[in-house]
């Protein structure tokens, strides 16, 4: 399963659930789930390098794609936006806007979907 969290370094919600991303994927990430955060910030990749540096993300991976192309690709329209999507890459879930995701109930939730 998959956590795909669409963010950039200038949205402020965004900015504030990465550590709790960060937390969720060392807790949980292995074989059976990830978190892909995928950086869509106009200026590429490293900008977010930086910020992950700026605040001392250790778990997640960094990914980055071009605003427009998965925009359009996933027909979101705030960010942050993020989708759970199934080991048949079914999008099972979807949730716009911030959300802690590295509370006991969040982590049970998706312990739960394992």
């Amino acid at each position: 399963m998959i956590l795909l969290n669409i963010w950039a370094t200038w949205c402020p919600p965004c900015r504030e659930e990465m550590p709790a991303l960060d937390r969720l994927e060392g807790l949980l990430g292995g074989p059976d789930f990830a978190v892909l955060p995928l950086c869509i910030d106009e200026g590429g990749i490293e900008r977010g390098r930086g910020f992950y540096d700026e605040i001392g993300l250790v778990n997640l991976p960094l990914y980055w794609a071009e605003p427009l192309r998965v925009q359009l690709a996933l027909a979101f329209i705030g960010l942050p936006t993020t989708l759970l999507i199934d080991r048949e890459t079914r999008e099972i879930g979807r949730l716009q806007g911030p959300f802690d995701w590295g509370s006991d109930e969040a982590v049970r939730q998706i312990s739960d979907l394992l």
